[in-house]
């Protein structure tokens, strides 16, 4: 597409506002909005000025223009406003220097995507993400000086099985909510409609379904897409859902551990490099890989310590990310085995279906940083054919004492994964992909207003623990 055919969109669909979308270093869409008389071919290139010194993890205050480009290769109708808006997903850049801001995460993603084509290796990166969520009724939740608390409820959480009033049963039970029917599925109807709803924006769905947890838990997959573009729609993704969710007095969180005892959210991204139209994947080596995915996947789980940084990114993911149960942490590959950190789907045997998921990400991750930090340490395997040792066929609950010693594991807690980011980070830096500067705020920014702040804090628990001691 083409700024001249962006105009004619909005001249066509009666356009009063142009909203620009950008993302945080968290990553959180942001926007601003102007008339649409504003938006001029000449647009594109010239961009439109913005203070940058307010936005999370982006500029000082001594530094903080900004110019926002839009992106013609994308547009749609916000669904959502009552005023007919043109939506632009928008790079950042530096009006004196007129380059690219080395903090835009979108940036990374792009670089991410030009050092692939450098390497010769591949032109083309997949990624398609399995991303999971909790769609809730309502949620409460504060924290003072004296007090600390949250409260979940959703109509379809099996907590609700002994409610008096206004209750027809029908909930799916702890752990036991794939893939129940309706009336047990209780947003079947809802997630149509975010399906719908992401079409028309331009997302291509493949399916959609309610997911393992009680309380609302629900997955839409995308269909894969370039590195930039999976990012991208990701990030519509969560736009979309939101909203539909609001519209019917409902709140969804991508929170990876929202709820004690019952499964967590996870994003298990599914990925593949190609080269002049061939899959590079497929080969007739372990689960029909071929030795280059091998590596690739020994680079994945060389890196696994430092990618939990930027692909399970908060305090939360590690609720999740706990040993002894279905989660992801065991630093292997298999064809099967789910608590592997890299699986190889066996669901088709044609080549072009041959792809590595790797199974720590989840929701709360900025999508640009993580598929980016992803592709470098699978290159990296690629580039320095890291060997990924031998498969985890076992059933890892038969393995012995001494055999899981050998099994290396994903990082404990977000504090132990910004530390392993800070020893091993130079594969990120090849072809400035990533920087020092921004490497250096992210661990910073989520040691000081996450880690600290969670750890300086009561936990509720811990009155029930300790406060007769």
């Amino acid at each position: 597409m083409n700024p001249k055919a962006v105009l004619e969109f909005a001249a066509a669909n009666n356009v009063k506002i142009v909203d620009l979308r950008f993302t945080d270093l968290p990553g959180l869409w942001q926007h601003v909005s102007y008339p649409i008389h504003e938006l001029e071919e000449s647009s594109f290139e010239e961009g439109f000025g913005m203070d940058g010194s307010s936005i999370r993890g982006w500029a000082a205050i001594h530094e903080s223009d900004m110019l926002l480009i839009p992106d013609p290769s994308w547009y749609t109708l916000d669904p959502f406003t009552d005023t007919p808006t043109l939506v632009l997903i928008c790079d950042a850049v530096d009006p004196i220097t007129k380059q690219r801001y080395v903090r835009d995460p979108r940036n990374v993603a792009k670089k991410a995507e030009t050092y692939l084509a450098y390497t010769g290796i591949a032109d083309k990166a997949y990624f398609g993400a399995e991303a999971e969520f909790f769609i809730f009724d309502n949620i409460r939740f504060d924290q003072a000086q004296n007090f600390g608390f949250y409260f979940i409820d959703a109509e379809e959480g099996r907590w609700n099985s002994g409610r008096e009033k206004d209750n027809l049963g029908y909930r799916p039970r702890y752990k036991e909510g794939y893939f129940p029917a309706p009336p047990t599925d209780h947003y079947q109807d809802l997630r149509s409609e975010m399906v719908q709803t992401m079409e028309k924006c331009g997302l291509d769905i493949e399916c959609h379904h309610h997911e393992v947890a009680t309380g609302g838990q629900c997955e839409i997959d995308q269909r894969f897409n370039s590195l930039l573009k999976s990012a991208d729609g990701m990030m519509i993704y969560k736009y979309v859902i939101r909203n539909v969710a609001y519209q019917y007095g409902k709140s969804v969180t991508f929170m990876p551990k929202p709820l004690y005892q019952d499964n967590g959210s996870g994003m298990h991204t599914h990925q593949s490099l190609w080269k002049e139209g061939k899959p590079l994947f497929a080969g007739d080596r372990y689960a029909g890989l071929s030795q280059l995915a091998l590596h690739y996947i020994g680079g994945l789980l060389k890196h696994s310590k430092a990618l939990a940084a930027l692909i399970a990114p908060t305090t939360n993911s590690y609720k999740r990310l706990v040993p002894g149960f279905e989660a992801p942490v065991n630093l292997a590959y298999s064809r099967r085995n789910r608590s592997a950190a890299c699986r190889i789907p066996m669901y088709s045997a044609n080549p072009k279906a041959k792809r590595v998921e790797y199974r720590p990400p989840d929701t709360s991750c900025n999508p640009y940083l993580a598929f980016a930090a992803m592709l470098m340490a699978g290159l990296d395997g690629v580039e320095n054919k890291i060997d990924p040792g031998e498969p985890l066929d076992k059933d890892i609950y038969d393995l012995g004492p001494e055999e899981m010693k050998s099994v290396p594991s994903m990082p404990g807690s977000l504090e132990e994964s910004l530390r392993a980011l800070e020893k091993d980070h130079d594969f990120l830096l090849k072809g400035d992909v990533f920087s020092e500067e921004m490497l250096e705020t992210w661990i910073e920014y989520k040691i000081k207003n996450e880690v600290q702040a969670v750890n300086t804090r009561p936990h509720p628990y811990e009155f029930a623990l300790y406060y007769d001691i």
